[in-house]
């Protein structure tokens, strides 16, 4: 299952939805309703994002991720339930389920494991943790942190909420930035970019190089949790990615 950012759309996260399932997985990519800047249901009707005005005024953020984790136990349910809404559904290893998100969506992944048991592993691709991991910890379950460059953050921002939720993390985890990699990085927004001809400015690492890393690492990461296989990538650093940085593991 894959989360974009806040007001963005499922197709964000395209090129990573492809590798995933070029690997074999099925891949569910969610728009949320009343979350993103125009969501299209059957009959033509489109939802905007009431949310924005919510939630910006008082930086009730965690109510976003909080409400992202509830809408992947629903499309757990219908897809994997006894009546699925999918006629594939058989495809589906519902003992082996993965999530990752990018911004917002990256902290709904824990919130949806900490929610939901079914959620057995989760990559939270740059993502403010509004909505804290639970005191004691996602029951022994995997969590990958892949974040930016953090000298590409604004000078005013500040942000401890990976810091201040490591120690509550109580199962295999690891702690990955990416030099040169702004916050849009983990998207298809730098690759669509350099195809115009137009590079993304919050990100100094190119389309290609930008996808390829996320590509390999997220999918490294449910190869090892979800199919046991090997993921050396994930043991330390590696000079076939020096622009991978590991600060915890």
């Amino acid at each position: 299952m894959l989360s974009p950012g806040f007001t963005m759309p499922r197709a964000s996260l395209t090129t990573l939805a492809e590798d995933l399932a070029s690997r074999g997985y099925v891949v569910a990519a969610v728009d949320h309703a009343y979350e993103s800047d125009g969501t299209t249901f059957p009959g033509g009707r489109v939802l905007t994002c009431k949310a924005c005005e919510q939630v910006f005024p008082d930086r009730s953020l965690h109510r976003v991720s909080d409400g992202r984790a509830q809408d992947v136990g629903f499309l757990l349910d219908r897809l994997t339930g006894p009546h699925s809404a999918w006629r594939y559904s058989w495809l589906i290893d519902a003992q082996r389920i993965g999530m990752a998100g990018h911004s917002i969506g990256g902290a709904a992944a824990s919130a949806a494991m900490a929610a939901d048991p079914r959620v057995d592993a989760g990559v939270n691709m740059d993502g403010t943790l509004f909505t804290p991991i639970p005191e004691g910890g996602l029951g022994g379950r995997p969590l990958l942190m892949l974040g930016g460059d953090p000298a590409l953050l604004p000078p005013d921002f500040s942000d401890t909420s990976w810091e201040d939720n490591w120690p509550r993390l109580d199962g295999w985890k690891r702690w990955l930035t990416v030099t040169g990699a702004g916050h849009p990085a983990f998207t298809d927004w730098p690759v669509l970019g350099d195809e115009a001809g137009y590079p993304h400015p919050e990100t100094p690492l190119s389309g290609t190089r930008s996808q390829q890393i996320t590509r390999a690492y997220v999918g490294a990461f449910f190869d090892l949790h979800l199919r046991g296989m090997p993921a050396p990538r994930l043991d330390g650093p590696t000079a076939a990615d020096p622009e991978v940085v590991f600060h915890r593991s």
